[in-house]
């Protein structure tokens, strides 16, 4: 027995130093494998400072220059929502965090606002338009200063310098930065895959800065970098702000959220700008054969959950005879989501930011976007706007869930995942019994954090049922190239003809020649829009016209002067311009 119990003891002995050496090890390797992240950020430090070291200009002939040409500020737009401006030697001190413009003898500062520039500011840092956070100004101080400052670092790159609005949301990356990033690079021919990207908002990189680091050959520096470099940097020459040109939707800050009230994008830019970046990320751009058709279903794995997705799927399936697939940001690289959504047929997904992959979707595709219990489809549409740009080709479904059984919501999460526990009891008992969520402002509303996190049980046959209103057969991919957008030009050569017939009649004859570029266009239907007003009067009467040559006699006085104006338009919708205002008295 005592032989038995000394060999228990030597092997629990035994285990326990087994146990110990483990325990040893995996601490030291978990010891490496945090300092082997501490030095690679810091090679990757070292390589940006070698990068900028490299190429870094004279120092004194830089000096020189900033000193006897002097500092330049020239912008474009005439408010600040809409301004983007170009600096020579414009530097940043990274201890006061501020930009500054120094001024000598020979600076330029167009437009010189003098104080107007802080009213409220000299232009918008990101593309969110006229937000109090994304605010862009300097300071200014003689160039003589410089004699008293810390030894400027001369930053050689062409940068562009912005704020990244949400760098952790897709939505936000692609809508406020990614797009309106690489169409300010197209305005600026030195804005090229050479140049460097500046972001000044304070984030860290962010989830996807991947994506980021495609826009330029050059690592991107974040505003927490730039004291890695020296006290007062000196960008020789950069570009500040970003184009909203490309922007199509609006987030609440001033009224409830929604398109954009003038939307400028069209699928021309969006698929331009899904090429490169799909050329970039190294994803085929072919054509899915006919017989390779399937369905994606967007998979979330954190909120706002499909319970039953995976019977979802196979109603899918089934319904329309189609393969079915999922993708994740947590199973799948960036490129293979947009590799697979790139060729689908149809997207199906909770609302939230991924669904801004759509714009890799190839054209004819269909968009499901299902919305949570109490959440009105109306009232948030970013990704229906999108499908609804001019030409884009997206055929778009919206579903909600109106079962408040079907939904399953967290009251005691954190407020910001949707908890309403920190709210008074009264306030809890009115968000559980509201039965939708009032259109509200940006972004904290506790109502619409509960609802908007809940995770749903999809009602299929109802889904089913809502895709099939737009899908009466297999969704139907579009292989042709679409179609140019193309404008009719002014109408030529108008001339007009009066005939006095009486006291009370007369008669006013319009003739014009096509538009020049008409004879070289194949257009279904061109029609020609003409208005007559009485010199005098505030009202017109319009016509639509056929052809190229029209009498009038109704409504047409004798010894009375007329304006005529005259427009081209094709295919119901393609309007031209009016050609210049014929003058006709009869």
């Amino acid at each position: 027995m005592r032989g038995s119990s000394c060999r228990m003891n030597i092997a629990a002995v035994l285990n326990g130093l087994l146990v110990s050496v483990l325990a040893a090890v995996l601490w030291k390797y978990a010891k490496l494998r945090e300092h082997a992240y501490s030095v690679e950020e810091e090679l990757l430090l070292t390589q940006q400072s070698q990068e900028l070291s490299q190429v870094r200009i004279d120092y004194h002939a830089a000096l020189q220059s900033l000193q006897e040409e002097g500092t330049r500020m020239v912008c474009t737009g005439k408010i600040h929502t809409d301004r983007i401006c170009r600096f020579n030697y414009l530097c940043y001190s990274t201890e006061a965090e501020e930009f500054v413009f120094f001024h000598s003898n020979s600076s330029v500062m167009l437009p010189n606002l003098g104080s107007r520039r802080f009213q409220p500011a000299l232009l918008d840092l990101s593309s969110v338009e006229d937000h109090n956070t994304q605010y862009f100004n300097f300071l200014e101080l003689p160039v003589a200063a410089l004699k008293f400052m810390p030894k400027p670092v001369f930053v050689p790159d062409v940068t562009l310098i912005l704020n990244r609005f949400n760098p952790d949301n897709l939505m936000h990356i692609f809508h406020d930065d990614l797009l309106p990033i690489y169409y300010t690079m197209l305005q600026y021919p030195d804005l090229d895959q050479d140049s460097r990207l500046v972001f000044m908002e304070g984030w860290n990189e962010g989830l996807h800065f991947d994506l980021y680091r495609l826009m330029s050959n050059k690592q991107p520096l974040l505003k927490e970098q730039l004291k890695n470099f020296g006290k007062l940097l000196c960008f020789t020459k950069s570009y500040v702000g970003l184009s909203k040109m490309t922007t199509w939707y609006q987030y609440g800050f001033v009224q409830p959220q929604g398109a954009k009230a003038n939307i400028l994008v069209s699928s021309m830019e969006i698929r331009q700008f899904t090429r490169f970046l799909m050329e970039k990320l190294n994803v085929s751009m072919e054509e899915s054969s006919g017989g390779d058709e399937y369905i994606v279903v967007f998979s979330r794995t954190i909120n706002r959950l499909i319970l039953n997705e995976a019977e979802l799927i196979l109603a899918l399936a089934q319904e329309f005879q189609m393969k079915t697939v999922t993708v994740s940001l947590d199973d799948h690289t960036f490129a293979d989501i947009v590799q697979i959504i790139s060729k689908a047929s149809m997207l199906v997904s909770m609302h939230g930011a991924q669904l801004v992959t759509s714009v890799f979707l190839p054209r004819g595709a269909v968009v499901v976007e299902i919305f949570p219990y109490a959440v009105n489809p109306d009232h948030y549409t970013p990704y229906k706007t999108l499908a609804s740009l001019p030409g884009i080709d997206l055929q778009y479904v919206a579903w909600q869930n109106t079962k408040e059984e079907n939904s399953m919501a967290f009251p005691d999460r954190p407020w910001n995942q949707g908890g309403i526990a920190h709210l008074e009891k009264a306030e809890q008992e009115h968000i559980m019994k509201s039965k939708e969520v009032p259109q509200h402002l940006c972004c904290r509303n506790p109502e619409w954090l509960f609802r908007i996190y809940q995770d749903t049980k999809v009602d299929i046959p109802s889904l089913i049922e809502a895709i099939r209103q737009t899908v009466k057969t297999k969704p139907n991919l579009k292989k042709a190239k679409p179609a140019i957008v193309v404008h009719p030009g002014k109408v030529r050569d108008p001339k007009c003809q009066v005939s006095v017939q009486g006291t009370n009649e007369a008669r006013l004859t319009v003739s014009w020649q096509i538009p020049w570029n008409l004879k070289y266009l194949k257009v279904r239907e061109v029609k020609y829009e003409v208005w007559i007003q009485e010199q005098g009067e505030n009202t017109y009467m319009p016509y639509i016209l056929p052809h190229q040559n029209y009498t009038f006699s109704e409504n047409i006085k004798p010894f009375t002067t007329y304006l005529v104006w005259i427009r081209c338009f094709f295919n119901k919708t393609l309007l031209g311009p009016f050609a210049d205002v014929l003058v006709c008295r009869t």
